[in-house]
């Protein structure tokens, strides 16, 4: 149930997922009228645009992990898409260019992000608005899975199980058009067209917009709300990545089996630097929880390092997430427990918008032993990637490395299977339930009392 994306340094290892509109903070106003001849407003000119593809083909051939390329023939490539480069006659056409390039490889974190598509480095909070809604395609209708609470969504009577058909004049269909002809992965199409609703309905706070949804009787109903600013808070820039939108939540949850007990539940939208002390405060605070529940649907990645870290604090003994291997060498997501980690049951909740750094903590933990995970398979996106800025201004992403977990298992384009499968059914989304998190909440009270029927005591 997240909102928003992004990280990395320049050359700094990360593992984040970002698909182009995703990263969208605002939208841009309608370009102006250029003379013949002329380079619109910001373009750069046809070398540095000559240029740029250059540095794009060539940073694949040289640095992907694959040498290769999982028989890409990347020369071909180049002999396909440098003569449409050349030919471009905006920087937002060549971007398309090299998109689809890319799109050859038919790999995770490879993208190309045009400038304003993400937030500017001397920005101190975020511009973008939403409603307060997030969705998930379920049977393929854009279905409401989460309302926050006094939002503009809320108090219009949108509902979870609610399904949006059209956003202002543009129907749902239409503006999920462009993936008619989509040769990606299922997962990835769908998150990307998750992702392109979204956007569509978010925009600049202040602004208005029409939605018109089916609601619980299946009657088509109409509203206009006022987009709002974002809740949360930036993440610092990071060399080559800029500031990025962070929410962290914390909350305990009754634990019925255990009279006065709780389960401590922890949910961030994405793995970047501010997220690293409040986890760790928020698992010292949970120390004495009968269990511990980590929410990363929606969650796209970030920081490799964090998925260690958080690991250390839930674990008593040395492990290993997984194995990055690059085209030269390897790189381990080792762990190691920290003073006093907690040793309660753990669940994981994730779904099929969950990737990444999410990916690489979920598997890991869960091929330890450590912890439960609950919900739908995730997307299956799981190469860690650094971001390198070009010289048009827009930003590249790459894979470095490939990932494995500690048994061997290639984690891209297959995704983590749940222990627990738990999809989201509209039926339970309208009564009001979240059928994923009882189904984790239910785990660890079994988790319970399997430790209790074990422990002397109980003989």
């Amino acid at each position: 149930m997240s909102k928003r994306l992004i990280l990395a340094a320049s050359f700094a290892l990360a593992a984040a997922l970002f698909f182009g509109n995703a990263w969208a903070q605002s939208r841009r106003p309608a370009p102006s009228p250029v003379a013949a001849g002329a380079n619109p407003p910001g373009e750069k000119s046809r070398d540095t645009r000559q240029q740029t593809f250059d540095i794009v083909w060539r940073t694949v051939k040289e640095k992907h992990f694959d040498p290769a390329m999982g028989g890409v023939d990347w020369d071909k490539a180049h002999e396909t898409y440098a003569p449409r480069a050349a030919a471009v006659k905006s920087d937002q056409e060549l971007y398309l260019v090299l998109q689809e390039m890319l799109g050859e490889l038919r790999q995770s974190h490879f993208n190309i992000i045009p400038p304003g598509s993400f937030i500017p480095e001397d920005q101190n909070e975020p511009s973008n608005g939403w409603i307060g809604v997030d969705l998930r395609l379920v049977g393929g209708a854009a279905m409401i899975t989460h309302v926050e609470q006094d939002s503009s969504a809320s108090k219009a009577g949108l509902r979870p199980g609610f399904v949006i058909k059209q956003v202002d004049a543009k129907t749902v269909e239409r503006i999920v058009a462009p993936f008619a002809k989509s040769a990606e992965r299922p997962e990835i199409k769908n998150l990307r067209i998750t992702r392109r609703i979204l956007s569509t309905i978010n925009g600049d706070p202040g602004t208005a917009v029409r939605i018109t949804y089916l609601d619980e009787k299946d009657r088509t109903r109409e509203t206009t709300l006022t987009r709002e600013k974002l809740k949360g808070e930036l993440s610092p820039s990071f060399g080559n990545f800029p500031p990025q939108y962070t929410e962290f939540e914390t909350k305990r949850l009754a634990n019925s089996h255990n009279g006065s007990g709780y389960i401590g539940y922890i949910r961030f939208n994405m793995f970047t630097t501010p997220v690293i002390e409040k986890l760790k405060a928020a698992i010292t605070e949970f120390s004495a929880a009968d269990g511990m529940i980590f929410d990363l649907r929606g969650n796209p990645g970030g920081v490799g390092g964090i998925a260690s870290t958080i690991a250390g604090r839930i674990c008593d003994k040395p492990g290993l997430l997984g194995t990055m291997k690059m085209r030269k060498g390897e790189m381990k997501f080792a762990v190691f427990p920290q003073t006093n980690p907690y040793t309660g049951p753990v669940a994981v909740l994730i779904d099929g918008l969950s990737g990444s750094t999410s990916e690489i903590f979920s598997s890991g933990i869960q091929e330890m032993g450590r912890a439960v995970i609950v919900g739908e398979r995730s997307v299956g996106a799981a190469l860690p990637s650094v971001f390198q800025k070009l010289p048009t201004g827009a930003l590249f992403q790459f894979a470095i490395a490939d990932f494995k977990t500690p048994k061997g298992v290639l984690i891209e384009g297959r995704g983590v299977i749940p222990d627990i499968e738990v999809k989201y059914d509209r039926a339970s989304l309208l009564a009001g339930r979240d059928a994923q998190l009882e189904a984790a909440v239910e785990q660890i009270r079994e988790s319970q009392q399997k430790a209790r029927r074990k422990s002397p005591a109980a003989k």
